[in-house]
């Protein structure tokens, strides 16, 4: 990005969607080779595999109901009861004309039967029940092959393993699932006044808070951060903390130094470290205009803002995307409609990011805008996500319909 004695040609600034697919035409993001983890231990991981199903699920029909299984061409009608199906064991014979058996839900239909009656749905008198309803073939029956398919694709390599696909996979028998695996990324603090947090910082110093709320925003991404240095404000500090993290991680996340002013080392010391070095510097974006991205090879080098709000809402709105590739998936954040309750100023031309707090209403949930003040670091806890401002928009109306992005 072209700059003259520090300050961004606002013509040359790039939207954060173009910004981020600029880098990743210029950058080969991608996962590391695959390893194989216990079932137990694949929550929140990704798979880097395809998955498909060993066999047809149900093998055979399954009731779906507790009831009375019978031929559905026989009702409405009276039926003996020959006798009842337990759970994981099947009806060991063929099911008579005019014969019903107890069944419960999940139990295998036997042969003879087509159709489960509910047991409130029939009136019973000693071994003889009676239906009153006309049923088709199949009623309340999962047929075989209903659920899963023996060959067909059951889950995506690059899928996000929650809980409803560790069932699956724990259904299909796999107990050794193969993943990417999480990528390794260094957060690297930047700037004089910064102290650890066990410190009582003086006059002029703050505790180096946000790598903390970057480690922990990485952590939901899927990322193992680990913490790097801190870096003074002295020439060579940053490129050697760079060259240190970079040995040891996937990426590197450096908070502060991207400024627009004689302390903007960030991009100077990422290019004097390799190729291809600095590819986006400045977003037309509000918060987080001096962002960096970056990268040494192919590993992410990611300068985002010393300003608290800044700097998270940059790693979640637009750094995720990046993050996502290295993790071997496509990141999505939960999203929730809501109701803008003071109206939202913007600059046509920009994107803006909102951070909002929510409230139920009678009627879903209304989003209150939170202003973003460089030194508050309070800010985004105070908020449960952020609205998206586009660039077309010269502000949002309160009483709008808004979509609140919820962070990670």
């Amino acid at each position: 990005m072209e700059q003259r004695g520090f300050v961004f040609l606002e013509e040359n600034l790039l939207s954060p969607a173009a910004a981020v697919a600029t880098f990743l035409a210029r950058v080969a993001v991608t996962p590391r080779a695959s390893e194989r983890i216990r079932l137990e231990d694949a929550y929140g991981r990704v798979l880097a595999e395809d998955v498909f199903a060993d066999r047809d699920y149900p093998i055979a029909p399954r009731s779906a109901m507790d009831g009375f299984a019978i031929a559905s061409a026989r009702a409405p009608g009276t039926f003996v009861i020959v006798g009842e199906i337990a759970m994981g064991h099947p009806w060991g014979a063929q099911l008579g004309p005019g014969e019903a058996v107890r069944i419960p839900t999940g139990g295998v239909v036997p042969d003879g039967a087509d159709a489960v009656v509910p047991v409130e749905n029939v009136r019973t008198l000693g071994a003889v029940v009676t239906v009153n309803e006309t049923l088709d073939a199949g009623t309340n029956v999962n047929p075989p092959a209903g659920d899963m398919r023996a060959g067909s694709l059951v889950l995506a390599a690059h899928t996000r393993i929650g809980g409803p696909q560790m069932g699956v996979l724990a259904t299909l028998g796999i107990v050794n699932v193969a993943v990417f695996p999480r990528p390794r990324i260094a957060v690297v603090s930047s700037g004089d006044e910064l102290v650890p947090p066990a410190m009582h910082p003086a006059a002029g110093q703050v505790r180096d808070s946000n790598r903390f709320a970057i480690a922990g925003a990485l952590q939901g991404m899927g990322a193992q951060p680990f913490h790097g240095a801190t870096v003074a404000d002295v020439p060579g500090a940053l490129e050697r903390a760079l060259r240190k993290a970079l040995a040891e991680a996937d990426a590197v996340v450096v908070t502060g130094g991207s400024s627009v002013g004689e302390m903007d080392r960030t991009p100077a010391a990422i290019n004097a470290i390799g190729g291809p070095g600095v590819v986006v510097h400045g977003l037309r974006v509000k918060p987080g205009k001096p962002t960096v991205l970056a990268a040494i090879g192919s590993k992410p080098v990611i300068g985002l803002p010393g300003n608290p709000t800044s700097a998270v809402v940059i790693l979640e709105a637009v750094v995720a995307p990046i993050v996502g590739a290295l993790a071997g998936t496509q990141l999505s954040t939960p999203a929730t409609e809501a109701t803008l309750a003071a109206p939202v100023p913007s600059r046509r031309g920009w994107t803006w990011y909102v951070p909002v707090r929510l409230e139920p209403k009678e009627e879903g949930w209304s989003a209150h805008p939170l202003a973003v003040r460089s030194s508050v670091v309070s800010l985004t806890a105070q908020a449960d996500g952020y609205i998206v401002v586009p660039e077309e928009a010269e502000a949002v109306e309160m009483g709008s319909r808004v979509l609140v992005h919820r962070f990670i």
